[in-house]
């Protein structure tokens, strides 16, 4: 793998772990909310306009393109378990951010997962 192909693979992960991150933190800000007939068209445009939202789906718009691509330079059968960086990056962030517990249990499956993505990574 080249290193702009490497590159476009982790800009690709990176956007859609941000895109997460960004998206927790909008619907942190509106807070617990339940979908019924009376509060849909209330609670979509909270949703939709939260500038937190906005900028996570901006983040997935463009890690779509990027990831498009990614996968012209890269086979997807080493592109896609890459994605799994994003669940390191994500329990990593949530923890320093949003102060959610990550457990000793969630660091032994950080750590398979970072092992198993460098297998993938040097086949």
């Amino acid at each position: 793998m080249t290193l702009l192909s490497f590159s476009l693979v982790l800009i690709g992960v990176l956007l859609n772990a941000t895109a997460q991150l960004l998206l927790k933190a909008g619907t942190n800000s509106i807070g617990h909310f339940a979908f019924d007939r009376a509060n849909i068209l209330p609670v979509g445009w909270q949703l939709a306009t939260e500038p937190h939202i906005i900028g996570g789906l901006s983040c997935y718009v463009i890690s779509v393109v990027v990831w498009i691509m990614a996968l012209s330079r890269v086979p997807v059968s080493i592109a896609y378990p890459m994605l799994s960086i994003g669940y390191v990056v994500n329990a990593i962030a949530a923890w320093w951010l949003f102060g959610e517990a990550v457990t000793l249990t969630r660091f032994l499956g950080i750590g398979i997962i970072i092992f198993g993505v460098f297998i993938v990574a040097r086949s």
